[in-house]
């Protein structure tokens, strides 16, 4: 896969990136969306294909992308295709980490190493390229004011944005809030964004138990994460049940990478 063009978990990062602190925002749900990402950037080039709510590899071969390749192994060796709430929910150890050195070696970003309290080691991530930053943050931005349909790609990017909290951290304020509300509302441009999104959102809010049922991404009303709990096959059984946890906002995951 060619340099020339980012991947969309590259993009989701540097979006991310707070060019004052340093530090990445939402930094628990970030790591879910890269996760997801990495699904929707695959899909993309023809590697993987949904399947009802499903993923599923139809072509196995390397794109080239080591992290990108390293996720394509682990879904062949499935052998069936996955939940993509499982496979978003699944341990993925120092999966943004891996990204934030991937950018400090394409001169997209370089660390500055410092302390927490005078004593443990921290390392922020200062944008180098920030005409990078700022073309990615322009196309989220016409695609929002003016109403005119994103490419794939950004419509993507746009409904992970949305979907790991990074709208307050985009459009900030009560000035920002019909911007956040038209970012959801671009989860229906890309279908495999969309299942990928809400993945993301069900994992976060602890709905991972039952299957979503699959709908057109066009439907109704996005602002809330919700799973669509199967018939039960008895009457006496217990009622399903959502967890309305909330994604937890901004502050540092850990000492170290933020």
């Amino acid at each position: 896969m060619g340099r020339s063009r980012r991947t969309i978990p590259e993009e989701l990062l540097l979006l991310a990136l707070d060019p004052a602190t340093g530090t990445t925002a939402q930094p628990q749900s970030l790591d879910l969306g890269l996760a997801g990402a990495q699904l929707v950037e695959l899909a993309m080039a023809g590697r993987i294909a949904p399947d009802g709510d499903r993923i599923a590899v139809v072509l196995p071969r390397p794109t080239g992308d080591p992290t990108l390749d390293s996720a394509l192994e682990l879904l062949r060796r499935r052998g069936s295709p996955v939940r993509a709430v499982h496979w978003i929910g699944g341990p993925r150890l120092g999966l943004r980490q891996t990204y934030l050195s991937h950018l400090e070696r394409c001169g997209m970003v370089h660390a500055v190493n410092g302390q927490m309290c005078g004593v443990l080691p921290t390392t922020r991530y200062q944008a180098t390229e920030t005409a990078i930053s700022r073309e990615i943050r322009s196309r989220l931005d016409s695609a929002i004011r003016t109403g005119v349909p994103p490419d794939p790609r950004t419509a993507a990017l746009a409904a992970l944005a949305h979907a790991v909290g990074l709208g307050k951290h985009l459009y900030p304020g009560n000035e920002g809030r019909s911007c956040r509300s038209r970012l959801r509302d671009l989860i229906r441009h890309d279908p495999m964004g969309g299942l990928v999104a809400h993945a993301v959102m069900d994992v976060q809010n602890g709905v991972a138990a039952q299957p979503r049922r699959v709908t057109a991404t066009s439907s109704g009303n996005h602002s809330a994460p919700r799973a669509t709990a199967s018939a039960s096959a008895s009457a006496t059984s217990a009622p399903a049940r959502q967890l309305p946890q909330q994604p937890r906002r901004g502050g540092m995951a850990r000492a170290g990478v933020r």
